[in-house]
Formats: C-alpha cells, sequence, structure tokens
C-alpha cells in the first residue's frame, strides 16, 4: 500500500506547472523538428501529438533534472527524445494492434493508414536519435538507444504471447518491463548522469523510473476489464485482440476446467461472441483479477516512492511522489 508522506501531494496540472517553461521548449523541439518538407510527416505527427496525454515520460526528465540541481539546458533536448520515443512506440503499437482510437480520437493508423503510421513512427525514433547525438553525451545516448531496443525487444515478446493462454506471469513481467518500464526508467536515469550525480542517485532514479513504469502498465492492463475506463480506448480491446495481461493470467491460473476451456476458445482460438466479453468479466470478478492486479500496481508506485528517500524534501520530490500515486489513481 501506499504510504503517508508528510509533503505536498500534486495533481497532474499542478506537476505539469512546476515546470511549465521547460516543457514548453520540450513541445517547441518537437513542433520544430517536425515541420520539415514533407507534409504526411507533419500531419501525420501532428494528429498523434495534438491528442494530448499528461506527456509523463518528458515530465519525469525534467522533474529529475531539477531534483538532481542540473544547471544547463541539456534535459530540454533530451525530454523531446523521451516523449518522440514514446509517441515512435504508440504509432508502432496501434498498427500491431490495429487499435482504431487512442486518447479518445480516431488513431493515425485509422486516419493515415498502417504504412504512413510505421514511417512516421521510425521518422521520429530518427529525429530522437538525430537529438541524442547533437545532445553529446555517450552515456546518455547509451542508455537511450539500449531503451529503443529493449522497447522493440518487447514488442517483439509481446506478439508472440497473443493468442497464447499459456503465457506465464515472468514472461508478461519481463514485457511490461521491457515495453514500457524501460522508457520510464530512462527518462528518470539520464538526468542524474547530465547532473553528474553519483552512482547512488543514478540507480534511485533508475529504480524510481523502472517501479513507476511497472505500476502505470499494470494499472492500464487492470482498466481494459474493470468497465470504468475514461483512458480513450474501447473497454475489452485487450480481450479482443487476444492479449494476454495479468487479470486473465490470475483469472487462468485459479480457472477450473470449464473455464479453462472458455480462456482457450476466446484468447487462443480468437472465437468470440457477443456474450464472451461479459463472461470473462465475470471470471474475472469472480478471481477479484482486477482488485489483485491493481494491489499488485500500488506495490511497485510504493518503491517508486521508496527509491525517492535519498533525496532531501522539495517541492519536486513531492511531485514526483505524486506522479506515482496518480499512476495507480488516474482521476489525480
Amino acid at each position: 500500500m501506499i504510504k503517508n508522506i508528510n509533503t505536498k501531494k500534486y495533481n497532474i496540472k499542478e506537476i505539469q506547472n512546476l515546470v511549465n517553461k521547460d516543457l514548453l521548449q520540450v513541445n517547441q523541439i518537437i513542433e520544430k523538428n517536425i515541420g520539415r518538407k514533407v507534409p504526411l510527416i507533419k500531419n501525420l505527427s501532428n494528429h498523434i501529438f495534438s491528442a494530448g496525454g499528461k506527456r509523463i515520460r518528458p515530465l519525469i526528465t525534467l522533474l529529475t533534472a531539477n531534483l538532481c540541481k542540473y544547471k544547463g539546458n541539456k534535459h530540454i533536448a533530451l525530454a523531446a527524445c523521451v516523449e518522440l520515443i514514446h509517441t515512435a512506440t504508440l504509432l508502432h503499437d496501434d498498427v500491431i494492434d490495429e487499435s482504431k482510437l487512442r486518447r479518445g480520437i480516431p488513431t493515425a493508423n485509422d486516419v493515415f493508414g498502417n504504412k504512413s503510421s510505421i514511417l512516421v513512427g521510425d521518422f521520429l525514433f530518427s529525429l530522437a536519435f538525430e537529438l541524442m547525438v547533437k545532445n553529446n553525451s555517450n552515456p546518455v545516448l547509451q542508455i537511450l538507444s539500449k531503451t529503443s531496443s529493449t522497447i522493440a525487444q518487447g514488442e517483439v515478446m509481446q506478439l508472440s504471447t497473443i493468442k497464447n493462454y499459456k503465457t506465464s506471469e515472468y514472461i508478461y513481467m519481463k514485457i511490461i518491463e521491457a515495453k514500457t518500464a524501460s522508457l520510464f526508467s530512462a527518462a528518470s536515469e539520464i538526468s542524474a548522469l547530465i547532473s553528474k550525480s553519483n552512482k547512488k542517485a543514478q540507480n534511485a532514479l533508475k529504480n524510481y523510473g523502472k517501479n513507476l513504469g511497472i505500476a502505470f502498465q499494470l494499472v492500464d492492463d487492470a482498466l481494459d476489464y474493470n468497465g470504468t475506463s475514461n483512458m480513450g480506448k474501447a473497454i475489452g480491446d485487450d480481450f479482443r485482440e487476444g492479449k494476454i495481461t495479468l487479470p486473465i493470467i490470475i483469472c487462468i491460473s485459479k480457472a477450473n476446467d470449464k473455464e479453462k476451456i472458455f480462456w482457450k476458445k476466446t484468447i487462443e482460438s480468437l472465437k468470440q461472441n457477443k456474450s464472451d466479453f461479459h463472461k470473462a468479466l465475470q471470471i474475472i470478478e469472480k478471481y477479484n483479477a482486477v482488485n489483485l492486479t491493481l494491489e499488485r500496481a500500488k506495490k511497485y508506485s510504493s518503491k517508486a516512492i521508496e527509491s525517492l528517500n535519498i533525496f532531501s524534501n522539495s517541492k519536486v520530490k513531492s511531485a514526483l511522489e505524486s506522479l506515482a500515486i496518480i499512476a495507480i489513481d488516474r482521476d489525480k
């Protein structure tokens, strides 16, 4: 459970306001670099960026740079790199998942087509590396390039588990560590590097990001089955795509013979009728799978907060702690 913290709690708007000037510069860098000579790149990029989002990952970079008392402007471009990498993965994810909706609007692949989305995603990856090189920091380049590779490996791992109802919890956790947590972790760690902080601070921020990312993804996976998600995507997408996440893994591990036949039919064979999702929700409720997933997320959120214990209390530290709470309570 989340421990009581004596410092002030912030909502997402208040957190953004703490680094508002830096965040504006991040957006300006992105807008300037996608506004090049190819109209399709600009139009498609603007489509996904204009959908909003809380900019959690670049926020982490900006806040942790402040936490490490960094003096300079490298963190601005690096926060932009982090957001570009994240956006590129979203474009690729939506093509792979054949998604139609993200953040409440049609996905780029639905509007512009799969080929355009893949190619613009590739462009955003390349642009991120171009900005990294300009930063002229080999350690940072190593972390972010390794992270990009790790994310891609996570995507391939997840692809191999789709429709495989025997996917283990171990493999599932490896996937979300690679796909989601690795970028959160890198977004935190690079601030310690450019600030020339000691190894203890670097490891603390690396662990903060990793645990925050895992908590974030666990909640996302739970929201797909709780019937109240307002995340801008259709409830039950994971089920309809045969995607194995923790709520389903929990249910399969506890299932009786009849339920195992149901999961094999709906997940592995993707033979689903209109009533199957409702039945899936009944089984998930029977085994308390959503709540168990959320409890797991809270533990990782607590670990993220505990990672910050080596730093002195400040507004920025409170903001980072608040992000870990917001990860499991999306209404804040």
